[in-house]
């Protein structure tokens, strides 16, 4: 039997309480790396909370992303608190609806909390016209009143998912797409709205299209919306639509145009809890670990899916429906899953618009999914354009490979500020998620340009599919009283990707009015009769 002296004891003692506190301080640098990677997670939406509040200072001439906090010992209850949603909002105006936001800028409080608010009010049979929201979903529920709503699906489907929405119903939009909401009753109504960010930012379709500052080139929207500007009355009658003048005009909507009535609205984003002191037991170690990788993933839900693994190439057989795409047994991933071949090759650009955009998404290359990351390359015939489109789900940046190109993208409401530029080869532009750009070659040659998109489907919205060319159809009144154009006016037919829109159809050589036919959405198999 083995006697151990009081040093003995005492050595042991001292060498697990050596081991105890290495395991307690591989335990804090495991806790700050996944803090660190929490925090960069919860960039990719609204910027997360790293302290009870953070009262906004809007006087401050310090520029963030979002927000500088106030003072907190300046903080009062004040803050936190908005007064007015009961007020009905002034809807004598052209769309007939009024919106009231609680966003950042009228509530300082919910600074860095991913949420905000709004009510909206529409008169009889007012409307509140197709628009996006580039950082937020919007859920709406309706207080009185009866409301049509909708949102159009991205490209290629522009499918048109629509309901009738009566008090006490809810609905969801989803952050990026574009979506309306219409009266359908003979009285007053009025619906709530929560968004997921302090400031969703608002683009009405009508406003930043037509109504830029300064206005988009008008053969780029002729091309993009395919119209002949020399012969078609439906531009002349779009307000800020300039064909042979640079002289500015008002915006489409402009009802919509004060800051009080621009939807910014909210998006979502989990809290980072605080760590308040490190002095803990290796049990509630365990726990706080479990806790982060909690929440660390549920900030990575505010954008694509992470990973966590080395992989999860997609296995688009599978029969399981996931947010993203399910993984593949890791046994039977190849090199190839990783590997797509084709980018050096030039897309076909013999179409109306001028352009063919090459995807390597994960529908491509499997391999991509959960790595929040795609590619694409961009043909461009002489003068050809890639007209006015959103990506819901990204941020693109784009390199000129060869030839000039000029670039834009619009802010949201009410400013609709128009930003522009010509790029040369090398030159790069990064284009904000969810807002409204295009890219024209402004060369006598062709141009070629390759983009990184900040998603592995960041998903594309063409305005021109999306409101002229939904599946259903979006109601003609909606789109008469959203883009503020006379129903007598009579207009030729708009032709996009072999399909024809109509605001006032010609069919077998006369002309319909809008209130006697609905916004036609036909086949162009006959180029002549089409033109006829």
């Amino acid at each position: 039997m083995r006697l151990y002296t009081s040093s003995h004891i005492s050595t042991k003692v001292n060498q697990r309480t050596i081991s105890t506190s290495r395991s307690i301080m591989a335990s804090r640098l495991f806790l700050f790396v996944l803090l660190v990677a929490s925090c960069s997670v919860a960039m990719a939406s609204d910027p997360s909370p790293l302290q009870d509040f953070c009262v906004a200072a809007p006087k401050s001439r310090v520029f963030v992303n979002g927000e500088v906090c106030k003072d907190p010992d300046l903080v009062r209850a004040d803050d936190f608190f908005f007064r007015g949603l009961h007020i009905m909002g002034d809807t004598s105006n052209a769309v007939g609806s009024n919106v009231t936001t609680v966003t950042v800028a009228e509530l300082p409080g919910v600074n860095t909390f991913g949420i905000s608010m709004a009510r909206i009010d529409f008169a009889p049979w007012g409307i509140n016209p197709p628009h996006t929201h580039p950082r937020a979903t919007e859920i709406l529920t309706v207080l009185e009143g009866s409301i049509e709503v909708g949102f159009v699906t991205s490209n290629p489907e522009n499918r048109l998912i629509t309901k009738g929405l009566h008090k006490g119903d809810v609905f969801v939009f989803p952050q990026g797409l574009v979506h309306f909401q219409r009266n359908v009753g003979n009285g007053y109504a009025v619906a709530i709205a929560a968004l997921s960010s302090q400031n969703p930012g608002a683009i009405t379709i009508a406003n930043a299209v037509f109504g830029s500052n300064p206005d988009i080139n008008a053969d780029i929207l002729a091309k993009a919306f395919q119209v002949d500007k020399n012969v078609d009355p439906f531009i002349e009658h779009l307000p800020g639509f300039v064909l042979a003048s640079t002289t500015r005009k008002k915006g489409i909507t402009d009802g919509r145009n004060s800051r009080k009535s621009a939807l910014p609205i909210i998006s979502r984003t989990t809290r980072v809890h605080q760590i308040t002191s490190f002095h803990f037991s290796t049990m509630a170690s365990q726990l706080l670990l479990i806790g982060l990788i909690v929440a660390s993933c549920s900030l990575a839900l505010a954008s694509d899916p992470s990973p966590l693994q080395d992989f999860c190439v997609a296995d688009p057989n599978s029969q399981v429906l996931v947010n993203g795409v399910v993984c593949k047994d890791p046994e039977l991933v190849q090199a190839d899953d990783f590997l797509f071949r084709g980018l050096q090759l030039m897309g076909n650009t013999s179409n109306a618009v001028g352009s063919n955009v090459t995807q390597v998404f994960v529908a491509q290359l499997p391999g991509l999914n959960t790595f929040g990351i795609s590619m694409a390359r961009i043909d461009f015939a002489p003068q050809g354009i890639n007209p006015p489109h959103t990506h819901p789900r990204a941020t693109e940046i784009l390199v000129v490979i060869s030839g000039s190109i000029e670039v834009g993208f619009v802010t949201s409401n009410p400013d609709n500020r128009l930003f522009t530029k010509v790029l040369e080869m090398g030159d790069v532009f990064v284009f904000p998620q969810g807002l409204i750009h295009f890219q024209r070659n402004v060369g006598h040659g062709y141009a070629v340009a390759i983009a990184g998109l900040s998603s592995q489907n960041p998903g594309a919205i063409t305005i021109a599919n999306a409101v002229f060319g939904s599946n259903p159809d979006i109601n003609g009144d909606i789109l008469a009283k959203a883009f503020q154009v006379d129903k007598n006016v009579k207009a030729k037919r708009l032709f996009m990707n072999s399909k024809c829109w109509s605001y006032s159809a010609r069919v077998k050589g006369r002309e319909e009015d809008i209130n006697k036919n609905r916004w036609q959405n036909k086949v162009c198999r006959n180029e002549k009769n089409d033109n006829a």
